[in-house]
């Protein structure tokens, strides 16, 4: 039987690791072979995975139409579908953030059209909008659940108090922040209240844009975002790659690769429930695939957080901000 978790107050049983489809932007990753994606949508599927997450930025609908093309003629009941609203979208490619009622009415309607469904499981909130009064998001959240066209709503990229702030006006059940054992810093505030709150966390780049996959020894040069990157540059990024690699013996004692610990420790968090992996091929995923269900020493969790403290920037942090 596949591994599932319930999300959170949603009740929706999901597998544990998230196809992402970030990849498919190629203002960020460049071009990539949409037949291998394709074929590691159906390696994820054949594994066990249920859980696909996309969003109409990522390539300005691109993902949503890729994923809208693998998920034709297959039984609907057999996915859950996370996509996401925010950005305007300009004839020139520019774009602005815009979550009014009318462009997420509209919105809405041209994601379900790519994906080819009737209904988004959960429709996220992309970011936080300045300028929209947050009752009027709520209400056109509110309404495309009444019409049967999502299922359930959160938020992605928003802090705890604009977390807080949205819960004042609507049932915002799941979360979408970054988070990786190098940069947990909502293990602070959003985690606890997330944990407390029955709120559904998904977390996504819980390998840090595949800095923490073990692939890497440091000199390696980059062509897509991460060149801009100041962990992917100089000594900083030899340091965080050789730690990376120190955890092989750790990995190796449960029969795991790096990647796999990894996201074995990030999942053993109380507060998630979910790894979102950004997947380009049918090899990645099919490694993704055996983290599910695993689990490690408590003795070990630690070491892996110690080996990861780097400018103490994966430290825990005591009541009074203290770094441990």
């Amino acid at each position: 039987m596949s591994e599932r978790v319930v999300l959170g107050a949603t009740g929706l049983d999901v597998s544990p690791i998230c196809f992402g489809t970030w990849q498919l932007s190629p203002r960020f990753w460049l071009d990539q072979s949409k037949q291998d994606v394709l074929e590691a949508m159906n390696a994820a599927f054949e594994g066990g995975i249920n859980f696909f997450d996309t969003a109409d930025a990522y390539g300005d609908g691109y993902a949503e139409t890729v994923l809208g093309e693998f998920l034709a003629g297959k039984p609907r009941d057999d996915w859950i579908i996370c996509t996401k609203v925010f950005s305007h979208f300009n004839p020139d490619g520019s774009r602005y953030p815009d979550l009014s009622a009318r462009h997420i009415t509209e919105r809405c309607e041209v994601q379900l059209q790519r994906l080819g469904i009737e209904t988004i499981d959960l429709y996220l909130l992309h970011a936080f909008d300045l300028l929209t009064p947050l009752d009027d998001v709520a209400c056109a959240m509110d309404s495309l659940r009444e019409q049967g066209k999502i299922r359930h709503y959160g938020v992605s990229n928003h802090t705890l108090e604009q977390l807080r702030a949205q819960r004042r006006f609507g049932s915002y059940n799941v979360v979408q922040p970054a988070y990786s054992l190098l940069s947990p810093g909502i293990e602070n505030d959003l985690l606890p209240y997330c944990q407390e709150q029955n709120i559904g966390v998904m977390v996504y780049s819980p390998l840090h844009s595949g800095l923490l996959s073990g692939k890497y020894d440091g000199t390696e040069a980059f062509d897509d975002f991460r060149k801009y990157h100041a962990d992917f540059q100089g000594e900083r990024f030899k340091t965080i790659a050789g730690a990376v690699r120190s955890l092989l013996p750790i990995a190796q004692k449960y029969g795991l690769s790096i990647y796999q610990l990894v996201l074995t420790a990030t999942l053993m968090h109380p507060a998630i429930h979910v790894a979102v992996v950004g997947i380009k091929s049918p090899g990645q995923i099919r490694e993704a695939l055996g983290a599910m269900g695993k689990t490690i020493e408590r003795e070990d969790y630690f070491a892996v957080r110690k080996a990861l403290e780097i400018d103490g920037s994966g430290k825990l942090r005591d009541a009074t901000g203290q770094v441990k």
